[in-house]
């Protein structure tokens, strides 16, 4: 049976959780995160954890462009604390 993600989060929120779920790899529980990203581009929230699922993915081309947009954000020195950065952040 395939976990899910707990019901009272937001789909910026439950992307983050497929991403920790996944260890910070690719793989269907990425494909998840990322598919949630692409619901709403151009909100904040979803455009934070969209340039995470870049950094995970290793394209760093296509995680500056998600980061550009997010001016004032500052990237954290890790995926690890990136993702505590923007769990701290998202709605």
């Amino acid at each position: 049976m395939t976990q899910q993600a707990p019901p009272d989060l937001s789909p910026p929120q439950e992307a983050l959780w497929w991403l920790k779920k996944g260890g910070f790899g690719l793989g269907p529980d990425w494909q998840r995160a990322h598919a949630l990203c692409q619901l709403h581009e151009g909100n904040r929230d979803y455009d934070l954890v969209h340039a995470l699922c870049h950094w995970i993915e290793g394209d760093l081309g296509n995680r500056d462009y998600w980061y550009r947009g997010l001016s004032p954000w500052v990237r954290a020195a890790t995926i690890e604390a990136e993702w505590d950065a923007v769990r701290a952040t998202v709605t």
